[in-house]
Formats: structure tokens, sequence, C-alpha cells
């Protein structure tokens, strides 16, 4: 059987993806998680050998620390649409499936044993929404920084966040609002979604 850790903060979504994944005979769901903290918790307790998850639990830096962690766990992320240097980051934090939320039960189970065997699916409609945005400005911390920015976070929750200090973090902001001519780091979150690099 391949183990199935299901990370999304949407209950409905994980829901639906558990019950389709319960139709297939060599596939079992150990875990459903809504949080990162959670998915690494669960993670280390169950073991499993695929992670699918969504970009809400902070996919990237959670597939880095499993990488590290649990490395025969496999992790995919399944997404509505790819920002410019997502699939960049995903590959680098070595999760092994970029999938669209598109994509039929079947066709999601299918990849799963892909990934399963140490093999490697990007959807060809992201990667080339990835490869059309062109290559970011933006360092990968100073891609980080904008998001929660974004929504309206201070700076020392961004800090507590990333783990770093406040000081830090408002250098980052500010490099990313220069390197996008943004005047402050709220229009530079907006110019950076725009233009795909969030």
């Amino acid at each position: 059987m391949i183990r199935v850790l299901l990370a999304d903060d949407e209950h409905l979504i994980r829901g639906a993806l558990a019950s389709l994944l319960a139709l297939e005979d060599d596939i079992t769901v150990v875990a459903e998680v809504g949080t990162g903290d959670e998915a690494l918790a669960m993670a280390r307790a169950h073991r499993p050998d695929v992670d699918p998850r969504m970009p809400g639990c902070d996919g990237v830096s959670v597939a880095a620390t499993l990488r590290g962690t649990v490395p025969q766990c496999t992790s995919m992320i399944v997404t509505s649409h790819a920002r410019g240097g997502a699939l960049k980051q995903a590959l680098g934090a070595g999760v092994r499936g970029f999938v669209p939320k598109t994509v039929s039960g079947r066709r999601l189970a299918e990849i799963i044993r892909t990934v399963h065997t140490d093999g490697r699916y990007v959807d060809h409609e992201l990667a080339a929404d990835a490869i059309a945005a062109g290559e970011s400005p933006l360092t990968p911390r100073e891609t980080e920084m904008p998001s929660p920015a974004e929504d309206g976070a201070p700076v020392a929750e961004i800090a507590s966040h990333a783990a770093l200090s406040p000081g830090t973090v408002r250098n980052h902001l500010s490099a990313a609002a220069a390197e996008l001519g943004a005047e402050n780091r709220h229009v530079a979150a907006r110019v950076a979604r725009v233009r795909g690099r969030l």
C-alpha cells in the first residue's frame, strides 16, 4: 500500500481528495491535516510515502523540512495556479509532483504512484506558465516576505513566521519594493502578485 498524508487548509478539499483516493486499491490515506505544523507532526508520526499538499499549507517550506526529517516521504504540491517562482522553489525543495487542482481523482492516483516510485510529474501547463513568467528579480527570501505583507501582516508577525529579526524582514521588504519599483511593502506585494512572483 502507498501511505498518503493529505494537507490542505480547506476541510472540504481534504475530504474530497481522501474519498477519491479511498477508491484506489493500493492507496491509503493515513492522515488529513490543515496546517504545515500538523503536516510535519503527522509525517513524523505516520511516516507516509507520499504527501500531497496545497500552497495554503506553505507546501514548499514543509516539503523542504520533510526532505531532511522524513526523507522517505515524497512531497507533491496540488495547486489552482502557479506563481512565477513557485515551481522552481518547489523543485528546489525536493517536491516530486506539481499538479493542478483540475486533475481527476484517477489521474491524481496515477501521479501519486509515479512519484512514489521515484518518478517526477510536472503539469505541462503549470510548467509553461512558470517558464513564461521568466526569472524573478527577487531572491528567495525577498519572494517569501511580500506575500504575508499583502494580507496586512505586521513586520513582527512576518519575522516570527520566517524565524528572522524584524530588522532583517524590513530589509528584505525594502529590497523587494525597490526591485519592483513599489513605494511600500503592500504595493510591492500587489505588484509581485500581478507579475506572477508570489
